[in-house]
């Protein structure tokens, strides 16, 4: 992946959700995560993901899902982990996207808050009030 999986500005700029950030393991990592809308993305443990209408960021644009396979890396520094997807070619997404060229959604970042697990990114434009996409692990 050609992208630095770091904190980034985009993360200060939406609140995240209530949790406090955690670094996860690969093996936290591997499994279906699910958004609020039943969408889901299975990270694999050889690198590779399936996804099936799932929220997602992409630059300025808000309510995206995406369907599709592809690939995933964990990056993290001492207090979190980021987890980015890059689709392959064949990929699917909503109406709402207004263009049909690739582009790479923003990397997630992990939460804990109790038990529950959370991968959650920004969504929209930030001088907005949109909402964050968050993915839930069925462990938590």
């Amino acid at each position: 992946m050609a992208f630095a999986l770091t904190a980034c500005g985009r993360f200060t700029v939406m609140p995240p959700p209530d949790g406090e950030p955690v670094v996860l393991k690969p093996a936290e990592l591997a499994t279906t995560w699910t958004d609020a809308d039943g969408g889901t993305l299975t990270l694999r443990q050889d690198g590779t993901f399936i996804a099936d209408k799932v929220c997602i960021a992409v630059g300025w644009y808000d309510s995206l899902t995406w369907s599709g396979t592809g690939t995933w890396e964990q990056g993290s520094n001492k207090k979190q982990s980021f987890v980015g997807v890059t689709f392959g070619a064949a990929h699917s997404f909503d109406a709402a996207h207004p263009e049909t060229g690739e582009r790479e959604p923003d990397p997630y970042a992990a939460l804990r808050r109790g038990k529950a697990l959370m991968l959650w990114v920004a969504v929209g434009d930030p001088d907005n009030d949109y909402p964050n996409c968050v993915l839930t692990s069925p462990a938590s």
